[in-house]
């Protein structure tokens, strides 16, 4: 953060915005701007290359070419282990989660190398689809109420001795393994397969990238009324029976 502006990063929009996730970054902008905050946004296509100088960098979900094309793309560049280390916040869904792993399966069948940001891995599940909506409890130590979010993936994601998981799914497959885990997150690197978009859905996690951004425990309360109206819809609509 310099003089009061916060430094957001969409990251390839162009290839990675499936699902709506490309309102995660309305909604951090927003929320920001709520907050008297000046707000720098960059949408960076995958053609440019990667800022290392951002705060709070955001990356959607997407098909399986789109996806593989992204990480040759980002391992290219390089720019956001650069970003990583001079302590930005990421914040990835569904592929871009993948890609911030060790390794997925692409679209040819083969295992592509991911960026190495989260210790996990990624394997195509050989089940049923995991599609449709979740509740999970969030790691009690983040401090934050259940998640709320729509999957769709067939994805399998083990999360290695480094990662925590995001949270545990009440309902829903998370990161498919059975385990019961859903995302995973290190101190300043974040990875979910929820859409929803799932910031939108959870506002209490685009205030806690902020937070960890501005290096602070607490932010000005804001009027909540229209994302808890929807959070409150979305749960008692999982929660119907089938």
């Amino acid at each position: 953060m310099t003089d009061n502006q916060l430094r957001l990063v969409w990251i390839y929009p162009d290839l990675l915005s499936t699902y709506g996730d490309q309102g995660n970054a309305l909604v951090v902008e927003r929320r920001a701007r709520q907050r008297g905050l000046d707000v720098a946004r960059l949408d960076v296509r995958s053609d440019q290359p990667i800022p290392t100088s951002g705060d709070i960098y955001l990356i959607g979900g997407g098909e399986d070419r789109p996806q593989r094309l992204a990480a040759e793309r980002l391992r290219r560049d390089g720019h956001l282990y650069r970003a990583v280390e001079n302590g930005a916040i990421v914040f990835s869904v569904c592929a871009g989660y993948q890609i911030l792993g060790h390794e997925f399966i692409n679209d040819l069948g083969q295992r592509e190398p991911g960026l190495g940001l989260l210790d996990v891995t990624t394997v195509r599940g050989t089940g049923e689809r995991c599609v449709g909506d979740v509740l999970a409890d969030i790691d009690p130590r983040l401090g934050l109420p259940p998640l709320t979010g729509f999957e769709n993936h067939q994805g399998v994601t083990q999360l290695g001795p480094t990662a925590r998981p995001l949270a545990r799914v009440q309902l829903g497959k998370g990161n498919g393994t059975g385990d019961g885990t859903e995302g995973a997150y290190n101190d300043t690197v974040f990875g979910t397969y929820m859409h929803g978009p799932v910031l939108a859905r959870n506002p209490l996690i685009a205030d806690l990238l902020l937070k960890l951004a501005l290096d602070v425990n607490a932010l000005p309360p804001i009027d909540d009324r229209w994302y808890e109206a929807l959070r409150n819809e979305r749960i008692a609509a999982a929660q119907q029976p089938a």
